[in-house]
């Protein structure tokens, strides 16, 4: 479809990707409207531990998008680097009794060009001297990762931020709207359906509803393989501990956040989240408090106490890659689904909003295209 032609395009989900994908739409003169099952950010991005980095090993065209993520963060750092919603401070790993596998990440993340360093308990201060050292030995490694080119963002501040762009450039935004499906002309998408049965007609439509994204292009005939596994972010009461870096350890990943808090996440608890009959998520008290109790090891001073968690499905591709662009058999329909929403949040919305005006695919995404399942 011509420039001329694109006229109106709805975004389904009101998450990082999507809110970034609507705002770019709109500052190329599209018209845009974006829908969400309930209000912005309460989905996935809402429970996101949202560390940026392109850490570890993956595929080299998955690491040059986190890095052109990361970029696009450093811009909006350097416009004003007073938010207290977005950091660049380094992150920590280490394994559990894991010399080997410690040392061979770091060789990986170097081989390409990645800052890693190497600490110990003694040069750990260095890195950041909040981390409780005695960490290390508790989890019986002898080294970590510094990774400092590294930082974090807090979605919902950020989705809050684009929103208010994209509202000021006369993007629609509409919450509440229920589960919605992607309507048809022939082949091609033709808008959406909301829940309520009132439909909004476009010349295109991008899915980006995290977890949910496979079920809603699945009635258009599309397998997207979906692995993702029920999660727990855990924000903590205020206190004045000053740690800075993003921490990713055996027992509890841990970041800063907005107002002296921290997030807190890990895996080890998958199974303790039980699924209720009205389709929400449950989980014992108990396991909250093990986990501040786990991170509380980690960072200097008083004990982390929990203050509110949520409870809801990671968004993990079946093949843990991301799945951008346009549907060959459904034209007009786009999809964003990937598991590391925060760190492409920006530069994922910049090259989807490119490819949906121009027509044009967008070679960093090819690596990433839905056919892949086919």
């Amino acid at each position: 479809m011509a420039l001329e032609d694109l006229r109106r395009v709805v975004v389904l989900g009101g998450g990082a990707l999507g809110v970034s994908s609507a705002l770019h739409l709109a500052k190329r003169g599209v018209s845009v409207t974006l829908v969400t099952e309930a209000e912005l950010c309460s989905g996935a991005s809402g429970r996101s531990l949202s560390w940026l980095n392109s850490a570890g090993e993956r595929a080299l065209p998955y690491h040059a998008l986190r890095m052109a993520g990361i970029d696009r963060y450093r811009t909006l750092f350097a416009a004003d680097p007073t938010r207290e919603w977005l950091r660049f401070d380094g992150g920590l790993f280490w394994a559990a009794d894991d010399l080997n596998g410690t040392r061979a990440r770091h060789a990986y993340e170097k081989a390409h060009g990645y800052d890693s360093q190497l600490v110990t308990r003694g040069s750990l201060p260095q890195a950041d001297a909040q981390v409780e050292g005695a960490a290390l030995a508790q989890a019986q490694a002898q080294e970590a990762i510094f990774n400092p080119g590294e930082g974090w963002v807090s979605l919902p501040h950020l989705v809050a931020y684009l929103a208010q762009q994209l509202r000021a450039l006369g993007g629609e935004i509409v919450e509440h709207a229920g589960k919605c499906e992607v309507l048809r002309d022939g082949p091609r998408a033709s808008g959406v359906r909301l829940a309520s049965g009132d439909q909004l007609r476009a010349d295109a439509v991008l899915v980006a509803c995290g977890p949910a994204t496979p079920d809603v292009v699945a009635p258009l005939g599309v397998t997207i393989p979906n692995g993702s596994p029920v999660s727990m972010l855990v924000i903590t009461e205020p206190g004045a501990h000053g740690l800075k870096a993003v921490l990713n350890t055996p027992r509890a990943a841990v970041r800063p956040n907005p107002g002296n808090t921290f997030a807190l996440d890990h895996d080890w608890y998958e199974e303790d989240i039980q699924l209720q009959a009205d389709g929400s998520y449950a989980i014992d008290e108990s396991v909250v408090a093990q986990l501040a109790a786990e991170a509380s090891q980690l960072v200097k001073g008083e004990p982390l106490r929990a203050a509110s968690w949520k409870l809801g499905l990671k968004p993990i591709p079946g093949d843990g890659e991301p799945v951008f662009g346009e549907l060959e058999s459904v034209p007009g329909c786009f999809v964003a689904f990937t598991h590391s929403g925060a760190t492409l949040a920006l530069i994922a919305g910049e090259l989807l909003a490119e490819e949906i005006v121009t027509g044009e695919k967008q070679p960093m995404l090819a690596s990433f295209r839905p056919e892949r399942f086919a």
